[in-house]
């Protein structure tokens, strides 16, 4: 768990500032938010049963709070808004996919 809280403190610094500081000069990306859409993707693709996305949408939004003029925790429950309600969508609305057995086995 230490590790991959390691890799997302990583890996949303270099996003943060990836965004604040190259694509920023681009009008073509102005409206682009990478913490934002590798927050959604990592809820969308992770298992129902895990909780990391919700953690990786705490340190993003950190971040997102640190590079930003808003005060801090604005965009940390903006995040943890998004990262919940992706889980509730998709407990309620998807069935868990059901492994069958092979006839061959």
């Amino acid at each position: 768990m230490v590790k991959k809280i390691l890799i997302y403190f990583l890996f949303f610094y270099i996003l943060a500032l990836f965004q604040t500081s190259f694509l920023i000069h681009f009008n073509l990306f102005l409206g682009l938010n990478l913490i934002l859409i590798s927050v959604i993707l990592l809820n969308l693709f992770e298992n129902l049963q895990q909780k990391s996305g919700i953690l990786a949408a705490f340190i993003g939004g950190f971040f997102w709070d640190i590079f930003s003029e808003n005060f801090i925790g604005f965009y940390i429950l903006i995040l943890l808004g998004v990262s919940i309600f992706i889980k509730f969508i998709l407990k309620k609305y998807l069935r868990p996919v059901i492994q069958l057995k092979s006839p061959l086995k």
